[in-house]
């Protein structure tokens, strides 16, 4: 066990001791903030570049002053000249349409849209609305229908999902839950490969440079394949733990920015005669996107999620890398590996696959439960559930499953380490790794 500890010891201080390590973890989180600053960045100036000119050849005469200028169309009259107006189209800069609306159009609803360039869906639904709009109060005015009315007749059902639980009822949101449980899906499933290919690609080149051959004089070959596996396996929690301190930390400072230190919430409360509704209602407006997106937020428990996603991490991370290490061993160089990595990502790859259809849309139903039991599926199966609300028993079945799952993983690829780790210059096959399974010894 001593010395178990010892190599765990020289894997994780040789990797967070260096500065690849600590840059990757403080800059990540500044990285990722930084590419939704300028995600949203990019988004406002694309509308802000979005403006264009259309010119309109009304050949009905019903849209005549009708149409409405809005944030990225200007709509100008234009002559029945619809060649020479094809010609100004070709001569001037920017973007600029022409729109030739036909007189059949309340029967056709065909138009034609000229450009130099395509024009985006965005313009073209813009001006299509505009359209139907005009058409519309067209059609109310001919049934004798007052749009004014129509429109005043509005209701609007806000829907309060709450979860009932045996310590009583709280919020839930389908919404946080579906996005938290994508993004963890893509999260593990890229870390499994990542933190496990660290420990592939340290094992061949141990192996290649001999260094290996003095090393198994001093310890067992699984003593060496555990120690490995740990040792990189707590590098990736240490680096998850920062990542999720400095995430936090960073977050709540571009909140209390965002929000300019006002609790919207509370101001409304503070008036009187609004419902619980009411009030849900006008922080909505008055918060923004931003609000309401925290508000979605505050109802997810984050606390076991990220507890979870520790557990199922380390659990999932030391299956796999057993299953890596072994592959390790067996060949020379990473070009080798192909061969037996395949069956290795499939049960991930399935499940990854899943992730975005199935397990989303039923989280509870059988396939959902039965993925999240099986260890090579559970990872990332219990993680996308999890959000959606799972009861502790089935939690506690699953890790115990996956630890079992390790030990046996383990065992096998211990089995099949202890004989590979000295091979040089044979390709290894399925048939050869079944037979170093089978040495005794």
């Amino acid at each position: 066990m001593n010395k178990i500890l010892l190599i765990i010891k020289r894997e994780y201080l040789s990797r967070v001791k260096k500065k690849s390590f600590l840059l990757v973890t403080f800059l990540v989180p500044l990285f990722l903030i930084g590419i939704y600053a300028l995600t949203i960045y990019l988004t406002a100036k694309s509308f802000e570049s979005n403006q264009a000119t259309v010119y309109v050849v009304d050949q009905s005469g019903l849209f005549s002053g009708k149409i409405d200028n809005t944030d990225q169309l200007t709509f100008l009259d234009a002559s029945d000249d619809i060649p020479s107006e094809k010609a100004r189209i070709l001569n001037e800069k920017g973007k600029t349409f022409l729109l030739v609306i036909p007189p059949d159009v309340g029967t056709s609803s065909q138009v034609e849209l000229f450009a130099k360039e395509t024009a985006s869906l965005g313009i073209q639904n813009d001006m299509s609305r505009q359209l139907e709009h005009v058409l519309r109060d067209i059609a109310f005015a001919e049934a004798g229908i007052d749009r004014t009315t129509v429109e005043s007749i509005n209701p609007q059902v806000t829907l309060s999902a709450k979860e009932i639980t045996e310590e009583g009822e709280k919020d839930s949101s389908a919404g946080a839950a579906m996005g938290i449980a994508m993004s963890l899906s893509i999260l593990v499933y890229i870390c499994l490969f990542l933190y496990g290919a660290q420990v592939m690609r340290g094992i061949i080149e141990e192996k290649n440079s001999r260094i290996v051959e003095v090393i198994i004089s001093s310890v067992k070959p699984f003593q060496l394949m555990m120690g490995k596996i740990i040792g990189i396996g707590l590098v990736g929690l240490t680096q998850f733990v920062l990542w999720i301190v400095l995430s936090s930390a960073l977050m709540a400072v571009a909140s209390a920015g965002m929000m300019d230190g006002q609790d919207i919430k509370a101001q409304i409360e503070n008036q009187q005669g609004l419902s619980d509704n009411e009030v849900q209602a006008v922080t909505k407006s008055q918060g923004g996107l931003f609000s309401t997106v925290k508000q979605e937020l505050d109802k997810v428990d984050f606390q076991t999620i990220i507890i979870s996603f520790l557990l199922y991490f380390f659990g999932g991370y030391l299956l796999y890398s057993a299953l890596f290490a072994a592959v390790g061993s067996a060949v020379d160089s990473e070009t080798e590996t192909q061969q037996f990595m395949f069956p290795i990502t499939i049960p991930l790859l399935f499940t990854y696959i899943l992730s975005f259809g199935v397990l989303i849309n039923d989280p509870n139903g059988p396939l959902s439960f039965w993925l999240s039991m099986i260890p090579f599926t559970s990872p990332i199966a219990m993680l996308v559930r999890i959000p959606f609300g799972v009861p502790i028993w089935q939690i506690a079945l699953s890790l115990v499953l996956l630890v079992g799952g390790f030990i046996v993983t383990t065992w096998v690829a211990g089995r099949i380490y202890r004989v590979g780790i000295l091979m040089y210059g044979k390709k290894a096959s399925y048939k050869e790794l079944v037979k170093w399974f089978r040495y005794k010894g």
